[in-house]
């Protein structure tokens, strides 16, 4: 018994430290010379900008006043890289793999920095996509701009 009311208070006192932020995100962003890096993308009331982190390189801080807009767009491209051809020579599931595509979900943030327009982008993940477009017009006011194909949810 004295181990389960231990456990439990554990578990109480704990639990706000284990919550995760609900207004920040794992994105990815381009570095200088075109690779993708992990980063954090976070909508920060206090300081009233959006915070982008990336693993490694400088934050990017905008404030939210200086946003115009921002845009959403997705791509689709074919899963074929250089391992998926040998891949269809073993067991043929490489030819599955190349009919298949792949979605990125992209948000573009235009903003201005004393007086120079600047547009910043991030790649969304697909489980994640939606709720960071709730949160750019629930903390910065601005409705993200639907772009190409993309139906309206």
């Amino acid at each position: 018994m004295r181990k389960i009311l231990s456990a439990i208070l554990f578990l109480v006192i704990s639990s706000p430290f284990g919550l995760a932020d609900p207004t920040a995100w794992h994105v990815m962003v381009p570095d200088p010379k075109g690779k993708q890096l992990k980063a954090t993308l976070t909508f920060d009331d206090a300081k009233q900008a959006v915070e982008i982190r990336p693993v490694k390189g400088d934050a990017v801080e905008i404030p939210y006043g200086q946003i115009d807009k921002c845009s959403y767009e997705f791509t689709k491209q074919h899963r074929a890289a250089p391992g998926t051809v040998v891949m269809i020579a073993s067991a043929g599931t490489g030819a599955i793999a190349m009919l298949t595509r792949s979605r990125s979900h992209w948000l573009e943030i235009d903003y201005h920095d004393q007086e120079l327009p600047k547009a910043f982008v991030v790649r969304m993940d697909k489980r994640d996509y939606l709720n960071i477009l709730d949160a750019v017009k629930a903390h910065t006011g601005k409705e993200p701009e639907i772009l190409g194909n993309a139906k309206k949810r």
